[in-house]
C-alpha cells in the first residue's frame, strides 16, 4: 500500500490531502488552510511563498496529527497546482519578489511594444503568431501570460531581474524549497508558451526565447510529471513534519490533474471544472489552436495526450462576491470570513444548501436578470483585461434572489459559450463531467445541464479531484498503476443530472443576449477601466 501526501495549491488557499492507494484510491483526510491573493491597482495579483510555505507546513501536521499514518510511512509527496504563475528565484532558490499570479495584468504595455505591430491578427504581429503556432500550436495572445510578468519585470523592477537565477511556476518553487532541485513539468513548461511540443522536439525553444527577448538560461530542466524531482530535505521535513529522503514528484497543473482526477481521461472526454476560476477542457490527440477564441491544445500528463482548454478568469470568483455583497449583510445568513471557492467542504456545502435553497424558488432565468461574471477581466472567448461584472435587465420588482440565481447563470452561459467555441475545432462529449466547488450545488448542476442541454456527472471527493490525479502520479511513478488512464476505475460517480427541455427554451433566449452584452459594452469597458 502506498501513502501519499498531495498538496492542492489553489488561487487564495491550500489544501494537503492523505491518500492510500492499494487497489483503490482512499482519502484517509484533508486539511486546509487560506492566503492572500494580493489584486493591485495597477492589474497586479501577486502572492507571498512564505504564505504558502507556512500553509503547507501548518496542513501538514495537522494531517498527520489527526491520522493514524506515520511520518515515516509516507512514500511520496505530489502537488496539483495553480498555473501560470511566475516564481522568480536566485542560485539558492529564494524568490526574488513576490509570486505574480495567473490572474495578473501588468504586462499588457510590454506585450504591445513586442506582439502588437505590423500586420496583426488578432491583436499579435503575423510573422511571430505563424512562427508561435508552428512549434507550439499556440500562441501568447493575453496580457496575462507569464512572457509579459517576466517582461514587465525585466522593464519595471531592474534590480530584481537582475539576480533572476530561474523562471518557475508554482508548484515549480515549492518543489524547489522541498529538494533544492530546479525543474518544471511538461506541462507547466508548455504555459510558459516557450515550449516545443513537437514530436521529437520537446523542449523549451532557444528561437522563441529570442524572438521574446528571454534569458534561456532562466529556464529549468524539464521532467516528466510522474518523474521523481527530488528527495524532500532535513530542514523542511522538519518545518513540515515529516522525514528526510521521502520522494518529491514533478507532479501537475489544476489544468493537467482536474481532468485526470475527474476520471475523464478518455479520448474525447470533456470535464468542466467550477473553482476560484473556471475551465472546459477535452481529451485530444492532435493539438488544435483557436486564435480568435484563445483556445489551444495543452500538453497533458500523459505523453501523446493534450487539453483542448478554453478558461474564464473568475468563476468561483463571484460566488465569494456573491457571499461578501449580496449573502452575508442582505439575506441574513452568516459564515465565517474566508474565501468560498476554496473553504473547506462543511463550510462551501452550508454556503450552497443554502443558495440551493434560495435561487431554486426562483423562476429559470432569474426573471430575465442577467449577470456577466467578468469580475478581473477575460481571457476566452475574448480577451480584455478591462471586461466586468454586469446585473442586465433589473426592474422595479428585482430581489436579491433573483440576482443570486443570475450570478450562477452567467457563469454557466460563459461556460456554455466556451464549450460552443471549443466545437468549432474538435468534438466534445455528450456526457460531461462537473468537477470543483461549484459541482456540490444541485441545484448550480441543474442548472448547467439546462443550459447546457447535456447531462452532467458529478463525483464523490469533488474538491479533491486534482489531490486525486496528483497522488496516481505517485501510483504510476511506483508502479501500482501502468497509466493514468487507469484512473477511471478509481473514481465513483456522485449523480447524473438531465436537462429540463423547457428549462433550456428559455435559457437559450438570455443566452444571446448574454454574449451581446459583451459586443455592446466592449467599448464602454475600455473607456472606464483602461
Amino acid at each position: 500500500m502506498l501513502n501519499v501526501i498531495s498538496y492542492d495549491i489553489g488561487t487564495t488557499g491550500l489544501k494537503a490531502c492523505l491518500f492510500q492507494i492499494d487497489e483503490r484510491i482512499r482519502l484517509v483526510g484533508g486539511e486546509y488552510e487560506t492566503y492572500e491573493l494580493y489584486v493591485l491597482e495597477n492589474g497586479g495579483a501577486e502572492q507571498d511563498v512564505e504564505e504558502w510555505w507556512s500553509a503547507m507546513c501548518n496542513c501538514t501536521r495537522r494531517l498527520l496529527d489527526k491520522t493514524d499514518v506515520k511520518a515515516e510511512d509516507i512514500d511520496g509527496i505530489s502537488f496539483c497546482s495553480q498555473m501560470q504563475g511566475l516564481v522568480l528565484v536566485d542560485e539558492e532558490g529564494n524568490a526574488i519578489r513576490r509570486a505574480m499570479s495567473y490572474m495578473d495584468q501588468r504586462g499588457e504595455a510590454e506585450m504591445k511594444e513586442v506582439q502588437k505591430h505590423g500586420i496583426t491578427v488578432s491583436g499579435v504581429n503575423a510573422l511571430k503568431l505563424n512562427k508561435s503556432i508552428h512549434l507550439t500550436s499556440a500562441a501568447s495572445t493575453s496580457a496575462k501570460d507569464p512572457i509579459w510578468k517576466y517582461k514587465w519585470v525585466e522593464k519595471n523592477e531592474p534590480v530584481s531581474f537582475a539576480r533572476i537565477y530561474k523562471w518557475l511556476d508554482v508548484k515549480e518553487y515549492l518543489i524547489c524549497r522541498m529538494t533544492g532541485e530546479f525543474i518544471m513539468t511538461p506541462d507547466s513548461a508548455y504555459a510558459t508558451l516557450l515550449y516545443d511540443s513537437r514530436v521529437g522536439h520537446e523542449g523549451f525553444s532557444k528561437s522563441l526565447c529570442k524572438m521574446y527577448g528571454i534569458q534561456y538560461e532562466h529556464l529549468p530542466r524539464i521532467i516528466k510529471c510522474h518523474e521523481v524531482a527530488g528527495r524532500l530535505r532535513r530542514k523542511q521535513a522538519e518545518e513540515l513534519g515529516l522525514v528526510e529522503g521521502i520522494k518529491v514528484y514533478g507532479s501537475g497543473g489544476d489544468a493537467t490533474l482536474i481532468g485526470v482526477g475527474a476520471g475523464a481521461t478518455a479520448l474525447g472526454d470533456t470535464h468542466i471544472y467550477c473553482g476560484t476560476s473556471g475551465w472546459v477542457s477535452t481529451v485530444i490527440d492532435k493539438q488544435e489552436v483557436d486564435i480568435i477564441s484563445m483556445i489551444a491544445g495543452i500538453v497533458g500528463a500523459t505523453k501523446g495526450r493534450f487539453n483542448y482548454f478554453a478558461e474564464m478568469e473568475t468563476a468561483g470568483k463571484c460566488f465569494e462576491w456573491v457571499k461578501d455583497h449580496l449573502a452575508l449583510d442582505e439575506i441574513d445568513i452568516y459564515l465565517s470570513k474566508m474565501n468560498v471557492e476554496d473553504s473547506p467542504e462543511s463550510e462551501y456545502i452550508s454556503l450552497y444548501d443554502y443558495l440551493s435553497d434560495v435561487i431554486d424558488k426562483v423562476n429559470p432565468g432569474s426573471d430575465g436578470v442577467i449577470f456577466t461574471p467578468w469580475l478581473h477581466g477575460n481571457r476566452c472567448p475574448f480577451e480584455d483585461p478591462h471586461a466586468q461584472g454586469i446585473f442586465f435587465n433589473i426592474g422595479i420588482n428585482t430581489g436579491k434572489s433573483q440576482m443570486l440565481r443570475a450570478v450562477i447563470e452567467g457563469i454557466c452561459f460563459h461556460l456554455r459559450w466556451m464549450l460552443e467555441c471549443s466545437e468549432k475545432k474538435i468534438k466534445t462529449s455528450d456526457e460531461i463531467r462537473f468537477v470543483g466547488g461549484g459541482a456540490l450545488s444541485p441545484v448550480s448542476c441543474q442548472i448547467l445541464s439546462d443550459i447546457l442541454g447535456r447531462k452532467i456527472i458529478t463525483i464523490e471527493n469533488t474538491k479533491d479531484v486534482g489531490a486525486i490525479g496528483a497522488a496516481m502520479l505517485v501510483a504510476v511513478g511506483e508502479g501500482y498503476a501502468s497509466d493514468l488512464n487507469e484512473i477511471r476505475e478509481f473514481v465513483t460517480v456522485k449523480k447524473v443530472y438531465e436537462p429540463n427541455l423547457k428549462n433550456k427554451k428559455i435559457y437559450d433566449k438570455h443566452f444571446v443576449v448574454f454574449k451581446q452584452l459583451y459586443k455592446s459594452n466592449a467599448k464602454n469597458f475600455k473607456l472606464l477601466n483602461a
